[in-house]
């Protein structure tokens, strides 16, 4: 099975059917990624992202991280999109203000466990950068020097912010959890919640 790499040098080079394996690879983790910040504008959205991807396909780098490339253009579309649909968000500092400031109410997505809809609920109370820091470490599994192209950061910047990020979604946790035991088993197997919110988001 041809890699990420391989499949954009074919790409590049005019193998039609190369692009949609490599564009199918990347769909999951687009839709991870808009799944929490807009459910509702979702689809469009992450069409937005993979028209965009095919635009620069002639543009990227034949040694990049495909997938790290992808959501930087994701994060692109997503900021354009807040700027376009809320008043005043040209202004809004994104390394200060959440997805919930920007649309308050309750949450869309459903989660069957109380663990995981307190995950989700946490997540979407951070600002949006730190939001972004910490589903492309622990969700998409990046490295440091990955993300930190992504948001166009020095790598040391960004390990900085996902520690402060980690802290602040614990805080969040500890705010909205509805009873110590949920509280407790909830940060003590924080490590592990990433796998089960991905699972969430796919069986939703």
């Amino acid at each position: 099975m041809l890699d990420d790499r391989a499949l954009l040098t074919a790409w590049q080079g005019g193998d039609e059917r190369a692009g949609r394996t490599l564009v199918e690879r990347q769909y999951e983790a687009v839709v991870r990624f808009f799944a929490t910040k807009d459910r509702a504008q979702a689809p469009d959205l992450i069409q937005q992202t993979l028209v965009k991807l095919v635009e620069s396909v002639p543009r990227m780098p034949q040694d990049c991280n495909v997938r790290a490339y992808v959501l930087g253009i994701a994060r692109h579309v997503l900021y354009d999109h807040l700027r376009a649909t809320y008043q005043s968000a040209a202004r809004i500092d994104f390394r200060e203000r959440s997805v919930a400031d920007l649309q308050p109410g309750p949450s869309s997505i459903l989660a069957r466990e109380r663990q995981t809809r307190l995950l989700l609920q946490a997540l979407r109370q951070l600002p949006l950068e730190s939001q972004l820091l910490v589903e492309l470490y622990y969700w998409e599994e990046l490295t440091g020097g990955e993300v930190a192209d992504i948001l166009g950061m020095p790598e040391g910047t960004v390990r900085t912010r996902l520690r402060r990020a980690r802290h602040l979604l614990e805080q969040a946790i500890t705010r909205l959890a509805e009873s110590p035991e949920l509280l407790s088993s909830t940060l003590t197997d924080l490590d592990g919640w990433a796998q089960r919110v991905r699972e969430e988001l796919r069986s939703a």
